[in-house]
């Protein structure tokens, strides 16, 4: 990769365009923020400001702003910024017209939901001779377009490419660490929403910061045994995507996550919430269905997903919880 580049972020989204704007201020590379919605794009380029997304928030003049999918051609590096249920079909929308071997960063947090596959996985298959990074970790999309000091991580394949793709998007506030444990670092911020969901559910029900603390401690063990079973590295998830992100979402509410959770602590019915918006609603089905695959002990998790499809109430979920064997910590 050169030292001076272009790099388009897919996805006009609050991260989206929040990452788009740390790369322009940087000043090292052409940031170019692409969005299918031709209207939202046009805008954006007059306004310089996503007045939905990322409200009073004034992005970069250096910021190009394109509704043309040709205009990735000359793209030395695309992020991926849409949902993750949407990665597949952003890549046939976008793939034909990325140069061979142009990296492409995943900057979604989320596991398939058909198929169970992670999204590194979904994206190598949509994109061959794609090399496919993971963008994670504890990262507000306001906070990041604002400024203020924030800490990620992206993971490659190769620890080399990881450590060029940090240096390429980092700034001065938003500093990325490299690592080459895609699956930690993707199920670190996959994992950590469902987590998110159980300590709104604590918050809601007035269970108290003990509980939550518990929650979150328990949490990070069964995201480390997931991921040392799937191939990863269990110590990765104690790092900024796992215990970071999951310190985030379980304790803020710019919190989505968190909120449903409160909001099924509180009694409000799962329809009322919109729920399917909540990456961890779907998410923890799917991670249940992992550790089972996995044979791994996911109690919070598995209390979690069942609370959402209906087939366990809440009081009971907390008594299994705290009913069970007493073991080694």
């Amino acid at each position: 990769m050169s030292d001076s580049q272009h790099i388009a972020v897919i996805g006009a989204g609050a991260f989206g365009t929040a990452l788009a704007a740390v790369v322009a201020q940087t000043g090292r590379a052409q940031a170019v923020l692409s969005g299918r919605d031709a209207s939202v794009i046009a805008d954006l380029a007059a306004s310089r400001i996503h007045e939905r997304a990322l409200p009073g928030i004034r992005l970069p003049d250096a910021l190009v702003f394109s509704a043309r999918a040709e205009d990735l051609e000359g793209a030395d590096i695309v992020l991926f910024a849409m949902p993750s249920q949407a990665q597949v079909a952003a890549a046939r929308t976008y793939g034909p017209y990325l140069k061979p071997g142009v990296p492409v960063v995943i900057c979604a947090k989320g596991i398939e939901r058909q198929t169970s596959r992670l999204l590194t996985e979904v994206l190598e298959a949509a994109l061959p001779g794609h090399p496919v990074a993971m963008l994670s970790g504890p990262g507000f999309a306001a906070d990041i377009a604002k400024g203020l000091p924030t800490a990620m991580a992206i993971a490659a394949q190769e620890l080399s490419l990881a450590e060029q793709l940090a240096k390429a998007i980092s700034g001065q506030t938003f500093r990325l660490y490299a690592s080459d444990d895609r699956i930690g670092v993707q199920l670190g911020g996959a994992l950590k929403n469902v987590l998110a969901i159980a300590c709104g559910i604590v918050e809601g029900m007035g269970l108290g910061d003990s509980a939550r603390a518990a929650l979150i401690a328990r949490g990070l063990a069964e995201m480390s045994r997931l991921v040392d079973a799937m191939g990863g590295r269990g110590d990765t998830v104690r790092g900024l995507s796992g215990l970071g992100d999951l310190v985030l979402t379980a304790t803020s509410h710019q919190s989505r996550n968190l909120r449903f959770g409160i909001a099924l602590g509180q009694g409000e019915p799962i329809a009322a919430q919109h729920g399917a918006l909540v990456e961890g609603a779907f998410a923890a089905a799917v991670a249940a269905r992992l550790a089972e695959s996995h044979e791994i002990e996911m109690p919070i998790t598995r209390a979690v997903a069942a609370i959402i499809d209906g087939s366990l109430d809440i009081p009971t979920a907390i008594t299994q919880l705290m009913s069970r064997p007493i073991t080694t910590e």
